[in-house]
Formats: C-alpha cells, sequence, structure tokens
C-alpha cells in the first residue's frame, strides 16, 4: 500500500484498487498491481497501440474510481497471468536460513571408487 496525503487526508492506494491514471483529459483508467515503495505503484493500464501493460507511475498520478471501466476486463486477464511480484530477496536483500529447508549441511565429497 501507498500512503498519499490529498488535503490533509491520508489515503491508500491497495493492490487491485481501480483507479485512473494521469491528470486532465488524458487520464487511463488501470488497476494497481504492485506497490513496491512510496514513490511507486505498478498499474495494468490499455495503451491503444498495444493493448494492455504494465506502466510504473508516481502515485500522486492516480485518483480512485468507483465504476468498471470497458477496459477492465483485458488488466484483469493481465494481472491474472503474471506472476506475482518479486519479494526484497530478490532485490539483493538477506532472508533468514540459507537455502532450501530441510537441507543443512552441503553435499559431501564424492569418492570416485579408488
Amino acid at each position: 500500500m501507498v500512503a498519499r496525503t490529498k488535503l490533509g487526508v491520508v489515503e491508500m492506494t491497495k493492490i487491485g484498487e481501480l483507479v485512473k491514471v494521469g491528470v486532465g483529459g488524458s487520464a487511463r483508467d488501470g488497476i494497481v498491481f504492485d506497490t513496491p515503495s512510496r514513490s511507486k505503484a505498478v498499474v495494468a493500464v490499455v495503451d491503444p497501440d498495444r493493448g494492455p501493460r504494465f506502466r510504473t507511475v508516481n502515485p500522486k498520478e492516480l485518483t480512485k474510481r468507483e465504476d468498471e471501466g470497458p477496459d477492465d476486463r483485458a488488466l484483469q486477464l493481465l494481472i491474472r497471468r503474471t506472476p506475482p511480484a518479486v519479494s526484497g530477496a530478490a532485490r539483493g536483500a538477506r532472508t533468514g536460513g540459507r537455502g532450501q529447508p530441510g537441507f543443512k549441511r552441503g553435499a559431501a565429497h564424492r569418492t570416485t571408487g579408488r
């Protein structure tokens, strides 16, 4: 979730929330896919030339919308077939423990039969 302030009120952007991306007349319908940080939100939007795509935007560019749009079905299918976002471990963060659970030691040396 991403915290946003608007006139002193804190709003939270949740994964799966219906939003409008952009400001003014060029705003497009979208669905929030991931919020990796406070300054980023990954949103599924429909590009007129290329179809449904993911776009990383600043949460300040998002506004909530209540009604379902004509492209929401395509956006939901894109989100459904995309694997979930990667945890912090893939970005270089350490995780507790080593390797797979249940394997405490490395493999022993295999002799050649001499």
